[in-house]
């Protein structure tokens, strides 16, 4: 190369294609850092600790704009594009980030948690290990009653009068099954099958590890009011400990627009436009039309589609125009 060569490439600009990529450092969040490993309680034997993490609000923008330059954009845009992604349900820039959390749970509602398939999960086995001698126990306060609407809920507390009695039977029925198990296993019961009569309040240990868009997915339905109260409570540490220290901006994004926004139908936007009208009686006409609203002995039928209308209408200030004939 002449010295003329030379001198033309060094002041050439180098093509994108072949320039030197700049070293990236790993996405830390300081306030998550804090809490590293620390368990928070839940129920009276129960934790949820963090054990790990990856990315931050910056990741989702960051894989949202493809291109991103650190101090480039103002936090007010950053935390626009996370709504826009939210209402938009533009799910792929959120599963850039991960959580690893280390639980301890009872085994009742371990059964639902683990329903959720899109996990990574390792669960402390009790064919390897002796079971965790420990078992989630119900004060006399919280014994709940059967929903006589939902099939799978509960609904109200169960009298005083009968309340302490059956704590006092759970922590017997705990004591004894334990102690059975435990004489299994001295006589050389294998565990695998020792561990067979064990009651379902006995706590386990896993290793949970998820992407936030499926996160979000989990705590939508493991907060709404009609999830069982237990699992609702592990949801709620993992939410206002954990998540929203790590992506304070899509949180809250979350919050607004899945956890606490409202989901319309077709027709419910047909009932709502007609009430909000003062259209009364044609509201009324269009919940029939829709297959809503029916009537039995004079009465409006049971119609499951029509009560989550009704607690819609409710929650945004509006009448039920059917109300009366309740």
């Amino acid at each position: 190369m002449t010295e003329r060569d030379e001198r033309e490439a060094r002041s050439s600009p180098v093509e994108p294609s072949l320039a030197q990529p700049e070293r990236l450092q790993r996405v830390t969040v300081p306030e998550l850092d804090q809490i590293l490993g620390e368990p928070f309680r839940v129920l009276d034997q129960g934790f949820v600790r963090l054990v790990d993490y990856m990315g931050s609000d910056a990741s989702i923008v960051q894989a949202a704009r493809v291109s991103y330059g650190a101090g480039t954009r103002r936090i007010n845009e950053d935390r626009g594009l996370i709504r826009y992604l939210m209402r938009h349900a533009h799910t792929t820039p959120f599963e850039m980030c991960e959580l690893k959390l280390h639980v301890r749970v009872p085994m009742d509602t371990w059964r639902q948690w683990i329903r959720h398939r899109t996990a990574n999960v390792n669960e402390y086995s009790t064919r390897y290990s002796v079971a965790i001698d420990a078992a989630q126990r119900t004060i006399p306060s919280e014994w709940r009653l059967q929903s006589p609407l939902n099939r799978q809920g509960s609904s109200g507390l169960v009298e005083p009068s009968s309340s302490e009695r059956l704590s006092r039977q759970e922590a017997d029925l705990h004591e004894e099954s334990r102690r059975v198990y435990e004489e299994r296993l001295r006589v050389g019961v294998a565990r695998e099958q020792a561990r067979k009569d064990l009651p379902l309040s006995t706590y386990t240990e896993a290793y949970w590890k998820i992407d936030l868009h499926n996160l979000f997915h989990f705590l939508k339905l493991r907060l709404a009011l009609g999830a069982q109260l237990e699992i609702r409570r592990y949801a709620a540490v993992i939410g206002d400990e954990i998540v929203a220290r790590w992506v304070p901006l899509a949180w809250e994004a979350f919050r607004d627009y899945r956890l606490e926004g409202l989901v319309l139908s077709a027709a419910d936007i047909a009932v709502i436009s007609k009430v909000t009208a003062g259209e009364l009686q044609q509201a009324t006409s269009e919940a029939e039309a829709r297959g809503m609203l029916s009537w039995r002995e004079a009465r409006v039928a049971p119609n499951r589609e029509r009560s989550e209308l009704e607690s819609k209408l409710r929650r945004i200030g509006l009448p039920i125009p059917w109300e009366h004939k309740l």
